[in-house]
């Protein structure tokens, strides 16, 4: 990498340019700089209104870049070691499609974690494929889901040697990584491309301490969330291709559901982000490390919590850690992680990014200080004070293997009816359930529906998650296939 190449920002000096020249706009955005809504104006600066324009030659156009955006896409692509680097304004999700998208058509096979993010499933509901699930492995006493087994990856491939593709999840919300070059290799062997949903793996690209990335292990496709560890506005993302994949292809899969007005906020931070990581990543993820390393040793000290690290390496399922995850174990005090989720809000205005039924996680960057993780152990510490209980009678996992019946497609457009959640038993789901974050379905379109999932959902509405995915707001109705 060329140090002097990636100091450059292009489409932030395009609109620093623009800005300058003091342009009279008789185009979108009608606010027109700001002009035409004060109060936006007033809110978000008038700095920012001043860059929230439309396409035109001297900033390119993210649907068919030619000059400054081109530019930007081919340092990213340097950046993260890349044959070419996609600017995504419709966040990770989009990127994820993306990926799911170009490899595959209607009626081909994927193979895939079933603990995926829910825009991946989506993407099988757009597109037709249908999906083969592996599995992940389940640690029992976190009641959480790990990667997948390499060994359950190489069955799924002699099973279906006619799939297109492997999507990998590295690394999962917890911090779990797969053995990903070992399933990159094999993946390959047998002609299928890899899929990587890095969403919570930017930062991997930038410390050679943290496990290895997509691109690293020759893997063919990534997504990777730069608004939530590479400090981009959120939304902003980036979508890798490798080897074969071809640039002018996937651009066009893109542009299906892309926007065609993409926000120059977005692709300027997503700009501004990687020129920051290529230049100072390793500093800046060495203090990441740091804070995390320290706030995980603490919270282990005061008893009650468990912080999980290195430790659960197991050189398959848990093939590897990432340290800079502050993934605590709650279900020891008699707490779900919902549970302290609340709390932390509620009584400490500490806002962390998930709970749920045993865990909580709290997501460690650049812009932490030493003052904020000292006031997060301490609220853990009170939180362990006041409501500390028996552990009796609490749920003991997150996963359920689910019994697939019908593709997500197929059972997605099928004819449907809505009956009483409780009444559902045996049948088989047209929607998705999930709590939200972290958006991993615990039912999919066309799977049945068990007691243990309906006992689960149940579980987590008593505790508080937040559900999503029924047309019913309330989570009271549920649509399935009529039979």
């Amino acid at each position: 990498m060329y140090k002097s190449s990636q100091e450059r920002m292009p489409i932030y000096e395009a609109l620093q340019k623009y800005k300058d020249m003091r342009i009279v706009p008789f185009d979108v955005p009608g606010h027109k700089q700001g002009r035409g809504n004060k109060e936006l104006t007033e809110f978000l600066g008038e700095s920012c209104m001043q860059i929230d324009v439309n396409s035109m030659k001297p900033l390119d156009n993210l649907c068919h870049p030619v000059s400054v955006i081109k530019e930007a896409e081919q340092l990213a692509a340097e950046a993260f070691g890349a044959k070419h680097a996609f600017f995504m304004v419709g966040g990770t999700t989009s990127s994820v499609q993306a990926m799911v998208m170009t490899a595959c058509k209607r009626g081909d096979k994927i193979i895939m974690p079933r603990n995926v993010h829910r825009s991946a499933i989506n993407a099988l509901v757009v597109c037709g494929a249908i999906p083969v699930y592996v599995n992940p492995g389940v640690n029992k006493e976190l009641g959480i889901p790990l990667g997948m087994s390499y060994e359950d990856v190489k069955a799924a491939i002699l099973d279906h040697p006619e799939a297109k593709a492997v999507l990998i999840n590295n690394p999962t919300y917890y911090g779990i990584c797969s053995p990903l070059k070992r399933i990159t290799e094999l993946a390959h062997e047998h002609g299928m491309l890899v899929l990587v949903d890095e969403a919570h793996g930017t930062h991997f690209y930038f410390h050679d301490e943290l496990p290895a990335s997509a691109m690293s292990v020759g893997a063919d496709m990534a997504a990777v969330s730069m608004h939530k560890t590479g400090g981009s506005l959120t939304q902003s993302s980036f979508l890798l291709i490798n080897n074969n994949v071809g640039e002018g292809y996937t651009r066009q899969i893109i542009n299906l559901t892309q926007t065609t007005s993409g926000s120059y906020l977005l692709m300027s931070s997503l700009d501004i982000s990687r020129k920051n990581l290529a230049l100072n990543g390793k500093e800046i993820f060495d203090r990441v490390i740091e804070l995390a390393s320290y706030a995980r040793e603490e919270i282990n000290k005061m008893g009650g919590y468990y912080a999980f690290g290195k430790e659960l390496i197991n050189g398959d399922t848990v093939f590897d850690f990432d340290v800079t995850k502050l993934s605590i174990h709650t279900r020891d005090m008699g707490l779900a992680g919902i549970e302290v989720y609340d709390v932390l809000r509620d009584d400490y205005d500490i806002q962390i990014e998930f709970g749920d039924i045993g865990n909580v996680l709290a997501i460690i960057s650049v812009g932490d200080t030493d003052l904020a993780i000292e006031r997060l152990i301490s609220a853990l510490a009170e939180t362990k004070r006041r409501y500390l209980k028996s552990p009796s009678g609490m749920l003991d996992h997150e996963y359920i293997n689910p019994q697939v019946a019908m593709t997500p497609q197929e059972a997605f457009y099928a004819d449907k009816r809505s009956i009483p959640i409780e009444d559902s038993t045996g049948y088989i789901c047209s929607e998705f359930v999930m709590c939200y974050p972290p958006g991993i379905p615990i039912l999919a379109p066309g799977e049945r529906i068990t007691k243990e999932i309906l006992d689960y959902i149940h579980y987590a509405k008593m505790k508080g998650c937040f559900l999503t995915g029924t047309e019913d707001i309330h989570i009271e109705h549920i649509n399935v296939v009529k039979e």
